[in-house]
């Protein structure tokens, strides 16, 4: 496995293991109020496990699936889905951070939907039909 797709998968993993425990929090509330404030990790909760790990999980396997080219670097310009990399996850702990910051929500789904448009843009000439 590429080492690209190694940081997403992890990330995601990380991003799951957040977003649980966050749910567990949430879930544990509603049976024993014991702090009502932990109400305000939800979308946070929802954040995590939505973009954080499907989303990223998802680019990480279709990087290290997709098609090789046969001549040049075998997955093409990797600096691309580096800057994906970092443009999605700023995205997901600015909003994450939304609580605090009011402006940091938009800011994060702008970092968010640029960091899709830069994978897929990295991505494109590797989506092909068999024996291309």
């Amino acid at each position: 496995m590429p080492r690209l797709s190694v940081w997403f998968v992890r990330a995601s993993l990380i991003y799951l293991l957040a977003g649980f425990t966050f749910g567990a929090l949430i879930l544990a509330e509603k049976g024993i109020s014991y702090f009502p404030s932990v109400w305000y990790l939800f979308p946070v909760h929802v954040e995590f496990l939505l973009i954080g790990w499907m989303v990223q999980l998802a680019m990480g396997v279709s990087f290290w699936i997709l098609p090789r080219f046969m001549s040049g670097p075998p997955r093409g310009n990797e600096t691309l889905i580096w800057m994906a990399f970092l443009l999605v996850n700023a995205g997901i702990l600015l909003v994450a951070i939304q609580a605090w910051l009011p402006f940091a929500a938009s800011a994060g789904r702008t970092f968010e939907a640029a960091g899709v448009l830069v994978y897929i843009l990295g991505m494109w000439r590797r989506v092909k039909p068999y024996g291309v």
